[in-house]
């Protein structure tokens, strides 16, 4: 009981701040949840290959959501992606797939496919530039040492 209830809870968390990992998990809850309601509504436009790509989008939005769980300093940089982005995509997709349940407009379906392409792109490369960014910290860290190595010797 000196210790308190548990002394080895934050054992291994070291330099890992829970609130902004609370942060990150309400973050990517919410995205979760606009990733869900797209594919809910992608599914009334009765179109399987769109289906697929609203999947595919959804995975490279996965992908930075998993970079952000490994890394919660940058949440703050990836917040407009986890919110404004997805919420966008969202609202999108609604009034997509309301439109081409009842018109099959193929100029509105040409039109979706590139927003999602741009969105999926743009997804994956965010995500890139965190871990390089991720790499280049480590690089640093790396050569700072190495030279501190050197002195000592």
């Amino acid at each position: 009981m000196t210790f308190g209830l548990d002394p080895l809870a934050d054992k291994g968390m070291e330099g890992i701040d829970a609130f902004q990992t609370g942060r990150v998990a309400k973050a990517v809850e919410e995205g979760e949840s606009h990733l869900s309601a797209m594919k809910d509504a992608i599914l009334r436009a009765g179109d399987r290959a769109l289906e697929r790509r609203v999947d595919s989008f959804a995975s490279a939005a996965r992908g930075l959501f998993r970079t952000i769980e490994g890394d919660p300093g940058d949440l703050t940089a990836a917040r407009k992606y986890l919110s404004v982005y997805l919420m966008g995509a969202h609202d999108a997709t609604v009034k997509f797939a309301d439109h081409y349940a009842q018109t099959r407009d193929a100029s509105a379906r040409s039109d979706y496919e590139a927003l999602l392409a741009d969105l999926e792109t743009t997804f994956a490369q965010k995500t890139t530039a965190f871990l390089s960014n991720n790499r280049s910290d480590l690089d640093v860290e790396i050569a700072v040492l190495r030279d501190r190595l050197k002195l000592d010797h």
